[in-house]
């Protein structure tokens, strides 16, 4: 039956989009009206230091504790960070747009890093020191996702500050999102 989901336990099949029913650019308009956090991903190993800003981080499970984290293949951060294994997804608070700014751009590594306190936790990617939380991770599978990456991530260390507003990026704009009081 035309657009209905087939699914079962192996595999889903998803009905096929009509490649004329919107535009790239559409799609981007419309996934703008999509509120996020803002998190700096970051990573270090053999493969380098290295850290990019993200809004496209999610919760998968609790049981065990797992998130994944979108990745364009044609980032300059990519082969670090899948070649090192391991991630640190460092969420950001209000007041930080300078330095998601800075992670997002085409700053040199050692500037991004100079700009803020680091530490490490469990797997020896950098934890920003003034993140609201830090989840620090190991990338345990890949899968394609168009032009991205999803790295599914293993939650090993958790870090939160016990204060602060969170940073959320909607409609291509910076804006503090208050907790309860």
């Amino acid at each position: 039956m035309q657009g209905q989901l087939s699914m079962s336990a192996e595999s889903i099949e998803w009905p096929a989009a009509d490649p004329h029913a919107f535009s790239k650019t559409e799609f981007r308009d419309a996934m703008a009206r999509l509120g996020a956090a803002v998190n700096i991903i970051t990573t270090q190993g053999a493969a380098g230091l290295a850290g990019f800003t993200a809004s496209a981080v999610c919760s998968v499970s609790d049981e065990p504790p797992t998130l994944l984290v979108c990745l364009n293949r044609a980032a300059s951060v990519y082969s670090a960070v899948t070649a090192n294994g391991v991630l640190c997804v460092n969420t950001l608070a209000a007041g930080q747009e300078q330095l998601s700014q800075l992670f997002g751009g085409k700053t040199p590594v050692a500037e991004r890093f100079a700009a803020a306190g680091w530490s490490e936790l469990k797997t020896g990617a950098p934890a920003l020191h003034d993140a609201l939380v830090s989840f620090d991770c190991r990338i345990t599978r890949v899968a394609d996702g168009g032009t991205h990456d999803i790295l599914i991530c293993a939650v090993e260390a958790i870090r939160r500050r016990g204060d602060g507003h969170g940073l959320i990026y909607f409609d291509r704009a910076y804006h503090h999102a208050r907790g309860a009081a």
